[in-house]
């Protein structure tokens, strides 16, 4: 069994959202406006992500057990590792919230 990375999977979040955050440039000097993403909606994303690439996966599966031509064995294990990896972190970065909102709640003040 692999162990995640955490600290790669936040750094990874924090580049997404500082690319969801620059504004698109219309023209010289003009700037979109760009609403700032939150936190919420980053975390958002994140797991309608990960339940699309579920989705993908039970979807191929299905369709190779039907016998779909075009659908080898090989996609459909790597797309079932993908999602059982993305869920992975998910639950990684559920937990270190958990751990973070424990130790804050805890704090005195």
């Amino acid at each position: 069994m692999t162990t995640i990375d955490v600290n790669s999977l936040l750094l990874q979040m924090r580049r997404i959202s500082a690319q969801t955050e620059m504004p698109a440039v219309r023209g010289v000097g003009e700037a979109a406006p760009v609403e700032k993403g939150t936190f919420g909606n980053l975390l958002k994303q994140s797991i309608e992500g990960v339940s699309q690439t579920q989705a993908k996966a039970a979807e191929m599966s299905n369709a190779f057990e039907r016998g779909d031509p075009g659908i080898d064995l090989a996609q459909v294990m790597i797309q079932g590792q993908k999602a059982d990896l993305s869920f992975r972190a998910m639950n990684e970065v559920r937990n270190k919230m958990v751990d973070a909102y424990k130790e804050i709640m805890n704090m005195s003040i």
